[in-house]
């Protein structure tokens, strides 16, 4: 175990990233392999925490010219579980939350040990790598609560070689640990790198209270950075008008001092991506210096989005909204467009596929997802819709004088299931909470999702019989997006992938657009609604409400879908 101090958490992160990485390159080197018979290499970037929405990419110009430019970005892409522990599970296994029963960062329905518990440390991607032949190494935050205590009950599986950071100390910019473990390489590799910027600072409970958690700690040469940069004025910063539903509609309109604090804490969270940036260009200098960069693909992307400030929200993630599940996602490699910007739907759950896909590694069946079409000659299957899932608490991030040094306000009720679905003429957001409040936005009229279109609140002057999606009413157009979360909250494998073949399997149904034929309007109707039996922390089946949808015989009949 390794203690790193002073102010050098990304040069430290670097340095690990460097170490491992040279490993792999000599490695690779030293076969003397001819490259047309060499698997391609891999290397991830997982950052922590990084919003795509808020303009964080803008101030990467490495990112930007090694990654984005040289590869393709895809614009619309979402991660299924906006916090750190449980889409990091999605993303290494390929499965949704609902699949893998990690849904916390902290047990007992998240963290390492729930990962261990539920049998994934023998089941997941680096493993799947190794058994085809891959050398995997890993440096940075795996997940949480893998600590100074667990680390070795069990080690992590799956990677040759590693420098982990461990809680308490994950965070903890100035005093972080690692823990490294490497042993004798193979052929081609594997790498990924995951630095905890731009993340909260977090110091560890030491004294038995709430770890104080403030804005990210940046390289002291990067702290002049970006002195007059404030959180983008978009509509929905600190709106004048309570928005969205539950705890969230509740929240008073910020006052002066705390907007003066949001653009502080995202001024430091500019600051801290500096060290990422740097990174990022020191591992494809390696690269073009080993002469493997012509056969190695980059994947960039994060955990999770961020929030700060809008919808009068303090920074944090965990909600459903743009902010939280839009991710950047950087591809490059091989046979892959320069300079491309790809509009195709895509998740953390397609990764997994994505990665075997380039490893050319025939995809698992109990995969949620399916590969991300990285090149013009990818034929597979694609989706129109995400699965935006969440159980548990809200967590707000930052330290406000008005809460107390540190506090961290939680708010229970923060259980919701989702949709969010882009397709020709369309472009909606629908979710149930926990306590059976709705939510519906059309982001093509409402990009910043202020005016919820569902019944039960609109708009003092709105008739629903004005507002319509497709040119159906929004009654008919809810019945279809409660049936199709209905099926998305307890899919598996291909039904995750297809859900409108689980809901007509006989009618040439394949998009939201085509269940809004007025043919089917009885059959929607007649559909269970999705709702919940009541607010839990975690993944409780009781709790869930309907599970089963019906199923279609030729839009005439139905029966339950087993």
């Amino acid at each position: 175990m390794k203690l790193f101090t002073a102010a050098s958490l990304l040069v430290a992160v670097e340095g690990a990233a460097i170490s491992s990485f040279q490993n792999a390159l000599q490695s690779v080197l030293s076969v003397g392999q001819s490259r047309s018979n060499t698997p391609p290499n891999i290397l991830l970037v997982i950052t922590d925490d990084q919003d795509l929405e808020l303009d964080s990419v803008a101030y990467t110009p490495h990112i930007t010219r090694r990654i984005r430019d040289k590869g393709t970005f895809f614009r619309n892409h979402f991660v299924t579980t906006a916090l750190c522990c449980p889409s990091r599970v999605s993303l290494w296994t390929g499965r949704q939350a609902h699949n893998t029963n990690v849904t916390d960062v902290h047990p007992p329905y998240g963290g390492y040990p729930k990962f261990v518990d539920r049998g994934f440390n023998e089941n997941f991607l680096p493993v799947w790598l190794q058994e085809a032949g891959y050398n995997t190494y890993y440096t940075g935050k795996l997940f949480n609560a893998h600590t100074v205590e667990n680390y070795h009950s069990p080690h992590v599986n799956g990677f040759n070689g590693s420098d982990f950071l461990l809680d308490p100390y994950t965070y903890s910019y100035l005093n972080s640990t690692y823990q490294r473990n490497q042993d004798p390489p193979r052929t081609t590799f594997f790498v990924t790198v995951a630095p905890v910027a731009p993340h909260s600072n977090v110091e560890p409970d030491v004294l038995g209270n709430v770890p104080i958690m403030t804005a990210p700690i940046p390289l002291a040469r990067h702290r002049h950075l970006f002195e007059d940069v404030t959180v983008p004025r978009t509509e929905n910063f600190n709106p004048d008008e309570p928005s969205g539903v539950s705890w969230i509609r509740n929240l008073p309109q910020q006052n002066q001092t705390v907007v003066d604090y949001n653009d502080h804490f995202y001024r430091s969270r500019l600051r801290a991506l500096q060290g990422v940036d740097e990174l990022v260009d020191s591992l494809v200098s390696r690269l073009e210096e080993s002469d493997m960069l012509d056969n190695t693909y980059i994947i960039y992307t994060s955990d999770n989005g961020f929030h700060i400030g809008q919808h009068r929200l303090p920074p944090g993630k965990t909600c459903g909204y743009e902010e939280d599940i839009r991710v950047p996602l950087f591809i490059r490699g091989p046979g892959i467009p320069e300079g491309s910007v790809q509009d195709a739907v895509t998740t953390h759950i397609d990764l997994a596929p994505t990665i075997f896909d380039i490893a050319g590694i025939a995809p698992r069946s109990d995969f949620d997802g399916t590969a991300i079409p990285v090149t013009s000659s990818f034929s597979g299957p694609r989706h129109e819709h995400v699965t935006v899932e969440y159980w548990g608490r809200g967590v707000v991030e930052g330290d406000f004088s008005a809460i107390g040094p540190g506090g961290l306000p939680l708010f229970p009720n923060n259980t919701y299931k989702s949709v969010r679905l882009l397709g020709e003429g369309y472009n909606l957001y629908y979710s149930v909470w926990c306590n059976n409040e709705h939510e519906l936005y059309d982001l093509s009229t409402d990009p910043y999702q202020l005016h919820n279109l569902y019944p039960t609140h609109m708009h003092r002057g709105d008739d629903e019989s004005e507002t319509q999606i497709l040119g159906r009413s929004l009654s008919r157009a809810i019945s279809r997006l409660d049936a199709l979360l209905l099926v998305l909250k307890s899919c598996q494998g291909v039904t995750c992938i297809r859900p409108w073949s689980v809901l007509q399997p006989q009618d040439s149904v394949r998009s939201f657009r085509d269940a809004l034929d007025e043919d089917f309007d009885s059959f929607y109707g007649e559909q269970p609604r999705v709702s919940f039996d009541w607010c839990d922390a975690g993944y409780v089946l009781e709790a869930e409400g309907p599970q089963v949808p019906l199923t279609s015989r030729y839009g005439l009949s139905w029966d339950v879908w087993v």
